[in-house]
């Protein structure tokens, strides 16, 4: 999924004048892949989207430090997966003593999870 004219998006990204309107776009565009993204990591749906949120948030305000060594959804990706990882590893400190117990709690709430049916997953 890519914008039309990528670097002029980035420029209107970085204006004050027209980065709401860009960020918007930004949005409508990639929430969607990047919920997907970040749901595969977390798992749960409440979880994603505040991760999400998360992410948006680091994107609006690092946008003027894009160098443009990568693609934009590339940087957005790479920011979704690290706000994810922290996530994880914020909560298994503050809910669990061991890797084994998280697992487990993991595997529980999976099942539950009204947007995944456990039965349908294969468990390891």
């Amino acid at each position: 999924m890519q914008l039309k004219n990528e670097s002029k998006f980035i420029e209107d990204l970085k204006n004050k004048e027209t980065q709401n309107k860009a960020f918007e776009s930004l949005l409508n565009q990639y929430k969607e892949p990047l919920y997907w993204h970040i749901r595969k990591i977390v798992l749960n749906h409440d979880d994603a989207d505040d991760v999400l949120q998360d992410t948006f948030v680091k994107v609006f305000k690092g946008i003027k430090n894009f160098k443009g060594e990568s693609k934009l959804y590339t940087w957005m990706y790479r920011i979704a997966t690290n706000e994810s990882l922290n996530f994880l590893k914020i909560k298994t400190k503050k809910y669990f003593n061991s890797s084994e117990q998280m697992m487990t709690f993991i595997v529980k709430n999976l099942k539950e999870d009204p947007f995944f049916d456990g039965d349908e997953l294969q468990h390891k």
